[in-house]
């Protein structure tokens, strides 16, 4: 059997090389199988599949393209033994339906599991549990458009209306006179879900003149090629377009770049994910979704193009607006790259924010960080009245404040700054966007 993974006073280890007796899978070799979002699978899953294996020794690792668009196999040999992991990458609404079928070990998402998937799948006990739910990877919903189209920017709702078919022509959201073209992702996409629910929301349909892939990468290259063209793929596809500075009501426009994504202010940042079954999960899976969460598996989302959950600092003039009494308390720090948030309507962590204290602990108990010091700064959503969005938002640091504490890891007395510097507007899904802990440190 595979080991289980080690954690450490919340410092995530990386457990030995495994023996090929095993690491053998079942009779023909294969570890699990894989299936999902092509966000995921077109290369991220590939690239942490291959670090995963060189990790453990594997050797002669190639990966093997099948018959059927956007499935692969990863394979290799230790001791002499074939072993290898399937990969089928059609959209998320796939992954969590093959789990379901028995047709999967593993799903990948680019979007959180609805509601209904959790409540047909709940024999296999809670898919939102921090053992089911894992986030491997930030990514940045790009809106792109050809280099070729001079615009820079557009607002949420001027996206919307672009892709709804109620603007027709580029000169009515400041650009040339051009008609607009619109690509879209498939309904079976996370990414299209992604875009559905924070771009097009309940208010508007897209429209059905939309050209509809199954392809970021394909989606990508036709906008790149049309000068009227506009598309929105994940991060790491932007390729030859470019990507557009998008802001929401109340926010600065910002471009999908590392910082704003990774600590999800911008406004269309998004998680991606990896789904066990708690009941079915092999030893196998275990490891695996393990070495995705070290610094050797976030270095493959790095190098895949998205933004890895690794911790750095940034510094603070690069990123300090705000009220003056926000200014004073991180004059002189550095802003580390993570926000943490809680699950929806509750005070609790949610599943990233408890990998992320993890993340927190090992970057402090580091011999060049030991000296330093935490200042955790609250906010909150403007639906609350001032007073309660200023208590609420003190009480979300308190409670990051005691999860490190009990971790050894001391801080400042926490700041609270209630319903200031929106990242998102307080409709929908935005509201637990503004709920949300900065951390700083000098």
């Amino acid at each position: 059997m595979f080991s289980a993974p080690l954690v450490c006073l919340g410092v995530l280890l990386f457990p030995p090389m495994l023996s090929a007796e095993s690491f053998s899978g079942d009779a023909s070799g294969r570890l699990f199988h894989v299936q999902g979002s092509n966000t995921v699978g077109a290369s991220l899953m590939k690239n942490l599949l291959v670090g995963y294996f060189q990790a453990q020794g594997v050797a002669d690792i190639d990966v093997t393209p099948s018959l059927v668009a956007n499935e692969y196999r990863v394979g290799g040999t230790i001791n002499g033994r074939f072993v290898y992991v399937d990969v089928a990458a059609h959209g998320s609404s796939t992954g969590f339906q093959a789990l379901l079928a028995g047709d999967a070990d593993l799903s990948m998402s680019s979007r959180p599991i609805k509601a209904a998937e959790v409540a047909r799948m709940q024999s296999y006990g809670d898919m939102r549990a921090f053992e089911a739910e894992h986030v491997i990877a930030i990514d940045g919903l790009a809106v792109i458009v050809s280099r070729a189209n001079p615009l820079t920017q557009l607002s949420l709702d001027q996206i919307a209306a672009i892709f709804s078919g109620q603007v027709t022509n580029w000169q009515q959201v400041g650009g040339e006179d051009l008609p607009i073209n619109v690509f879209a992702r498939d309904d079976r996409s996370g990414t299209w879900d992604t875009f559905k629910s924070l771009v097009l929301r309940k208010r508007y349909t897209l429209s059905a003149q939309a050209s509809r892939y199954e392809s970021n990468d394909e989606l990508s290259d036709l906008v790149a090629a049309d000068p009227g063209g506009i598309g929105f793929v994940g991060l790491a596809s932007v390729r030859h377009a470019r990507a557009l500075r998008v802001s929401d009501e109340g926010t600065a426009p910002l471009l999908p770049h590392k910082v704003s994504v990774a600590t999800e202010d911008y406004v269309l940042s998004r998680r991606l994910f990896l789904y066990t079954p708690p009941t079915l999960k092999t030893a196998a899976i275990r490891d695996f979704v393990h070495f995705v969460q070290t610094d050797a598996g976030q270095k493959q989302v790095e190098r895949t193009g998205f933004v890895s959950q690794s911790l750095t600092a940034i510094a603070a003039q690069k990123v300090r607006q705000g009220p003056l009494d926000y200014l004073q308390a991180t004059e002189g720090a550095s802003r580390l790259s993570v926000n943490f948030r809680f699950s929806e309507g509750s005070a609790s962590l949610d599943n990233k924010a408890l990998h992320d204290i993890r993340r927190v602990v090992d970057y402090m108990q580091r011999q060049e960080n030991q000296h330093k010091q935490l200042t955790l700064v609250g906010f909150g959503d403007a639906n609350d009245s001032d007073s309660r969005a200023l208590i609420l938002s003190k009480l979300r640091a308190v409670a990051v404040k005691t999860k490190l504490h009990k971790e050894g890891i001391k801080s400042q007395p926490v700041e609270g700054f209630g319903a200031y510097l929106p990242v998102a507007s307080n409709s929908g899904k935005g509201k637990l966007k503004n709920q949300r802990v900065e951390i700083w440190v000098k």
